[in-house]
């Protein structure tokens, strides 16, 4: 759990303090990349109730363009960062990937408000941001450590094109149909070549997105682990493989081929490839701290979302 950083200065000082009566988080960062009505009224609605709980709220400075209300403080990203004790951010699942990238080299605690779908990663919705928010605000959460993997391609020896997820690293064969070869490695050893229409690589985080889709299995999201997921290989008997989080994983593209497959990262800014490129997965090293309500279950969460039973007997779980 957080320590509020005026508690933790006092403490090491010699001062005794009592922390369960302590405030958290007194200065909020609020960060959205979505231009919509809906956002807008989410993000004044977040924006008075913070001011009413004493809170100094914070917009980051493309948040700030969105809205239409003066602004009091508003930030570039690297000076937001710094000025914040927790980032709150406004959208679905998609804003919460693009915020984790852009806060990955901080420590700031992220939590999201859902304005989207399936919303995995985001807990509160905008109708319940006073009764939800509020206990946050007075120390009530939960908080879960969510890696990152960081990626890099390699041609001839030098490294052409980098980039960071959350969710999944996926080697795909872009506008093109036709299946395209290469081989995996783990940790410096073979495991097999293949034909198929890619792979993909998913932290836990991402078990429950594009990955699960691909038939891979779901991965508790504080398991240090990351699985391997083929894209329709040629063979009925390639299956997940489920890999420790420290892994370091390498996928060298046929050099004989004539595809030019493409890296995506959460599915954003395609690195285009070449034959005989190597691709290099790794964890990130940052992590993504995320805050959660005191009552958040991802049990709970995967039958809200995916849709499975609830227990005999019970019309509706609470």
């Amino acid at each position: 759990m957080i320590m509020h950083p005026q508690a933790t200065t006092l403490y090491n000082l010699g001062f005794k303090v009592d922390f369960k009566n302590m405030s958290y988080f007194q200065r909020i960062g609020l960060l959205s990349s979505i231009d919509a009505q809906e956002v807008k009224q989410s993000i004044q609605k977040l924006d008075s109730f913070l001011q009413a709980q004493g809170r100094e709220v914070v917009y980051e400075h493309n948040t700030a363009q969105l809205v239409e209300w003066p602004v009091k403080t508003s930030l570039p990203i690297n000076e937001f960062l710094k000025a914040i004790d927790l980032v709150v951010v406004i959208g679905g699942d998609g804003s919460i990937l693009s915020a984790c990238r852009k806060i990955a080299s901080s420590d700031v605690p992220l939590l999201g408000i859902n304005l989207g779908r399936l919303g995995f990663l985001t807990d509160i919705t905008p109708d319940e941001i006073e009764d939800r928010v509020a206990p946050v605000l007075a120390g009530e959460f939960k908080q879960t450590e969510r890696f990152m993997l960081n990626t890099s391609i390699s041609r001839n020896g030098k490294e052409i094109g980098s980039g960071t997820a959350l969710n999944d690293v996926v080697l795909h064969p872009g506008m093109s149909v036709r299946m395209m070869e290469f081989e995996l490695y783990v940790d410096g050893e073979f495991v097999y070549s293949q034909r198929s229409d890619g792979l993909i690589v998913a932290t836990p985080t991402g078990s429950t997105a594009y990955a699960l889709s691909a038939g891979g299995p779901l991965i508790c999201p504080e398991l240090d682990a990351m699985v391997c997921v083929p894209l329709n290989p040629h063979t009925l008997s390639s299956r997940p493989i489920v890999l420790h989080g420290n892994s370091e994983i390498e996928i060298r593209v046929n050099s004989k081929h004539e595809l030019h497959p493409s890296v995506t990262c959460d599915g954003q800014d395609d690195l285009i490839t070449e034959p005989g490129d190597t691709i290099r997965i790794v964890k990130h090293r940052h992590a993504i701290s995320l805050i959660h309500p005191k009552d958040n279950n991802f049990y709970k969460v995967s039958r809200s979302k995916l849709g499975w039973g609830t227990r005999l007997g019970v019309k509706k779980e609470r």
